[in-house]
Protein backbone atom coordinates (compact mmCIF):
# COMPACT_ATOMS: atom_id res chain seq x y z
CA UNK A 1 0.00 0.00 0.00
CA UNK A 2 1.22 3.50 -0.83
CA UNK A 3 2.52 5.18 2.34
CA UNK A 4 1.21 8.69 1.57
CA UNK A 5 -1.84 9.16 3.82
CA UNK A 6 -3.52 11.48 1.30
CA UNK A 7 -4.20 8.39 -0.83
CA UNK A 8 -5.56 6.36 2.09
CA UNK A 9 -8.25 8.58 3.58
CA UNK A 10 -11.11 6.99 1.66
CA UNK A 11 -13.93 5.73 3.87
CA UNK A 12 -13.86 2.04 4.70
CA UNK A 13 -17.35 1.65 3.22
CA UNK A 14 -16.15 2.93 -0.16
CA UNK A 15 -13.35 0.37 -0.25
CA UNK A 16 -15.71 -2.44 0.73
CA UNK A 17 -18.19 -1.38 -1.98
CA UNK A 18 -15.34 -1.44 -4.50
CA UNK A 19 -14.35 -4.98 -3.44
CA UNK A 20 -17.94 -6.19 -3.74
CA UNK A 21 -18.32 -4.61 -7.16
CA UNK A 22 -15.10 -6.17 -8.47
CA UNK A 23 -15.43 -9.59 -6.81
CA UNK A 24 -12.27 -10.68 -8.59
CA UNK A 25 -8.72 -10.55 -7.29
CA UNK A 26 -5.31 -12.15 -6.86
CA UNK A 27 -4.88 -14.47 -3.89
CA UNK A 28 -1.26 -14.64 -2.73
CA UNK A 29 0.42 -16.95 -0.21
CA UNK A 30 3.93 -18.14 0.58
CA UNK A 31 4.31 -21.49 -1.14
CA UNK A 32 6.77 -24.22 -0.09
CA UNK A 33 9.26 -23.26 -2.80
CA UNK A 34 8.10 -19.88 -4.12
CA UNK A 35 5.32 -17.29 -3.68
CA UNK A 36 2.00 -18.45 -5.14
CA UNK A 37 -0.74 -16.39 -6.75
CA UNK A 38 -4.17 -17.36 -8.06
CA UNK A 39 -6.69 -15.20 -9.91
CA UNK A 40 -10.08 -15.83 -8.32
CA UNK A 41 -13.68 -14.66 -8.48
CA UNK A 42 -15.11 -14.48 -4.97
CA UNK A 43 -17.98 -13.43 -2.72
CA UNK A 44 -17.44 -11.13 0.27
CA UNK A 45 -19.82 -11.83 3.16
CA UNK A 46 -22.27 -9.22 4.43
CA UNK A 47 -20.19 -8.65 7.57
CA UNK A 48 -17.01 -8.27 5.47
CA UNK A 49 -15.30 -10.99 7.49
CA UNK A 50 -15.33 -13.86 5.00
CA UNK A 51 -14.26 -14.34 1.40
CA UNK A 52 -15.63 -17.46 -0.32
CA UNK A 53 -14.10 -18.88 -3.51
CA UNK A 54 -12.95 -22.11 -5.11
CA UNK A 55 -9.73 -23.46 -6.57
CA UNK A 56 -8.71 -26.25 -8.91
CA UNK A 57 -8.31 -29.40 -6.83
CA UNK A 58 -4.65 -30.44 -6.40
CA UNK A 59 -3.42 -27.10 -7.77
CA UNK A 60 -0.34 -25.69 -5.99
CA UNK A 61 -2.51 -23.05 -4.31
CA UNK A 62 -5.13 -25.52 -3.09
CA UNK A 63 -2.41 -27.76 -1.66
CA UNK A 64 -0.66 -24.79 -0.02
CA UNK A 65 -3.76 -23.55 1.80
CA UNK A 66 -5.20 -27.00 2.65
CA UNK A 67 -4.75 -26.57 6.40
CA UNK A 68 -4.93 -22.79 6.57
CA UNK A 69 -2.16 -20.25 5.90
CA UNK A 70 -1.75 -16.45 6.00
CA UNK A 71 -2.94 -14.95 2.74
CA UNK A 72 -3.38 -11.63 0.99
CA UNK A 73 -6.14 -10.98 -1.55
CA UNK A 74 -5.34 -8.10 -3.91
CA UNK A 75 -8.30 -6.43 -5.62
CA UNK A 76 -7.29 -3.99 -8.32
CA UNK A 77 -9.29 -1.27 -10.00
CA UNK A 78 -8.64 1.20 -12.80
CA UNK A 79 -5.02 2.24 -13.27
CA UNK A 80 -2.92 4.18 -15.72
CA UNK A 81 0.23 6.12 -16.53
CA UNK A 82 0.01 9.87 -15.93
CA UNK A 83 2.22 12.08 -18.10
CA UNK A 84 3.62 15.17 -16.34
CA UNK A 85 2.72 17.20 -19.43
CA UNK A 86 -0.96 16.83 -18.58
CA UNK A 87 -0.75 18.75 -15.30
CA UNK A 88 -0.16 22.13 -16.95
CA UNK A 89 2.48 22.93 -14.33
CA UNK A 90 6.27 23.01 -14.26
CA UNK A 91 8.61 20.51 -12.61
CA UNK A 92 6.25 17.55 -12.48
CA UNK A 93 7.29 13.93 -12.91
CA UNK A 94 5.59 10.86 -14.41
CA UNK A 95 3.51 8.70 -12.09
CA UNK A 96 0.97 5.89 -12.10
CA UNK A 97 -2.49 6.36 -10.60
CA UNK A 98 -4.51 3.37 -9.45
CA UNK A 99 -7.02 1.88 -7.04
CA UNK A 100 -6.15 -1.19 -4.97
CA UNK A 101 -7.61 -2.87 -1.90
CA UNK A 102 -5.78 -5.60 0.04
CA UNK A 103 -7.58 -8.05 2.30
CA UNK A 104 -5.40 -10.02 4.72
CA UNK A 105 -6.37 -13.13 6.66
CA UNK A 106 -6.18 -16.90 6.77
CA UNK A 107 -7.14 -18.88 3.66
CA UNK A 108 -7.98 -22.58 3.72
CA UNK A 109 -9.77 -25.36 1.90
CA UNK A 110 -13.05 -26.14 3.66
CA UNK A 111 -15.60 -28.94 3.85
CA UNK A 112 -17.47 -29.69 0.66
CA UNK A 113 -20.80 -29.61 2.49
CA UNK A 114 -22.81 -26.85 0.82
CA UNK A 115 -20.35 -26.54 -2.05
CA UNK A 116 -23.08 -26.53 -4.69
CA UNK A 117 -24.75 -23.66 -2.85
CA UNK A 118 -21.51 -21.66 -2.94
CA UNK A 119 -21.16 -22.18 -6.69
CA UNK A 120 -24.80 -21.21 -7.23
CA UNK A 121 -24.37 -18.04 -5.16
CA UNK A 122 -21.19 -17.16 -7.01
CA UNK A 123 -22.77 -17.51 -10.46
CA UNK A 124 -25.91 -15.66 -9.31
CA UNK A 125 -23.73 -12.79 -8.09
CA UNK A 126 -22.29 -12.27 -11.56
CA UNK A 127 -25.35 -13.24 -13.59
CA UNK A 128 -27.30 -10.46 -11.84
CA UNK A 129 -25.06 -7.95 -13.59
CA UNK A 130 -26.22 -9.16 -16.99
CA UNK A 131 -29.87 -8.16 -16.58
CA UNK A 132 -32.21 -8.19 -18.43
CA UNK A 133 -30.64 -11.49 -19.53
CA UNK A 134 -32.34 -14.44 -17.85
CA UNK A 135 -29.78 -15.70 -15.29
CA UNK A 136 -27.93 -18.92 -15.96
CA UNK A 137 -28.33 -21.47 -13.14
CA UNK A 138 -26.70 -24.82 -12.55
CA UNK A 139 -30.14 -26.42 -12.93
CA UNK A 140 -29.61 -26.04 -16.67
CA UNK A 141 -26.85 -28.66 -16.55
CA UNK A 142 -27.59 -32.20 -17.69
CA UNK A 143 -28.06 -34.78 -14.92
CA UNK A 144 -24.75 -35.64 -13.30
CA UNK A 145 -22.63 -33.20 -15.30
CA UNK A 146 -22.39 -30.57 -12.56
CA UNK A 147 -21.37 -33.18 -9.98
CA UNK A 148 -18.66 -34.50 -12.27
CA UNK A 149 -17.29 -31.02 -12.92
CA UNK A 150 -17.28 -30.23 -9.20
CA UNK A 151 -14.85 -33.09 -8.62
CA UNK A 152 -12.13 -30.95 -10.19
CA UNK A 153 -12.45 -28.04 -7.75
CA UNK A 154 -12.52 -27.45 -3.98
CA UNK A 155 -14.35 -24.86 -1.84
CA UNK A 156 -12.20 -22.36 0.01
CA UNK A 157 -12.57 -19.37 2.27
CA UNK A 158 -10.49 -16.63 3.77
CA UNK A 159 -11.26 -15.21 7.20
CA UNK A 160 -10.50 -11.51 6.78
CA UNK A 161 -8.54 -9.87 9.60
CA UNK A 162 -7.77 -6.53 7.93
CA UNK A 163 -8.56 -4.44 4.87
CA UNK A 164 -6.34 -1.65 3.53
CA UNK A 165 -6.79 0.49 0.45
CA UNK A 166 -4.95 2.95 -1.76
CA UNK A 167 -6.88 5.34 -4.00
CA UNK A 168 -4.01 7.14 -5.77
CA UNK A 169 -5.97 9.66 -7.82
CA UNK A 170 -3.82 12.79 -7.77
CA UNK A 171 -5.23 14.08 -4.49
CA UNK A 172 -1.81 15.62 -3.79
CA UNK A 173 -2.21 17.91 -6.83
CA UNK A 174 -4.27 21.04 -7.34
CA UNK A 175 -7.78 20.68 -8.75
CA UNK A 176 -6.59 22.22 -12.02
CA UNK A 177 -3.63 19.86 -12.34
CA UNK A 178 -5.78 16.84 -11.48
CA UNK A 179 -8.38 17.86 -14.07
CA UNK A 180 -5.65 18.23 -16.70
CA UNK A 181 -4.36 14.75 -15.94
CA UNK A 182 -7.90 13.38 -16.03
CA UNK A 183 -8.43 14.94 -19.44
CA UNK A 184 -5.20 13.37 -20.68
CA UNK A 185 -6.25 9.94 -19.42
CA UNK A 186 -9.71 10.32 -20.91
CA UNK A 187 -8.32 11.28 -24.31
CA UNK A 188 -6.20 8.12 -24.21
CA UNK A 189 -9.10 5.78 -23.50
CA UNK A 190 -9.01 5.62 -19.70
CA UNK A 191 -12.33 7.28 -18.88
CA UNK A 192 -12.93 5.21 -15.74
CA UNK A 193 -9.77 6.37 -14.00
CA UNK A 194 -10.35 9.92 -15.24
CA UNK A 195 -13.83 9.98 -13.68
CA UNK A 196 -12.45 8.82 -10.34
CA UNK A 197 -9.77 11.51 -10.44
CA UNK A 198 -12.41 14.17 -10.99
CA UNK A 199 -14.54 12.81 -8.16
CA UNK A 200 -12.42 10.83 -5.70
CA UNK A 201 -14.46 8.92 -3.13
CA UNK A 202 -14.35 10.21 0.42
Amino acid sequence: MHPNPVFRHVAHASSVAFVRNRSFGILTVAGPNEPLASHIPFILSADEGLVEFHLVRNSPMALAIADGVPARLIVEGPEGYVSPDWYGAEDQVPTWNYVAVHLVGEARVVSEAGFRNLLDRLSAHFEARLAPKKPWTSDKMSEGVMSRMMRGIVPCRMNVSSLESTWKLGQNKSAEARDGAALGLESNGNATLAALMRNPPV
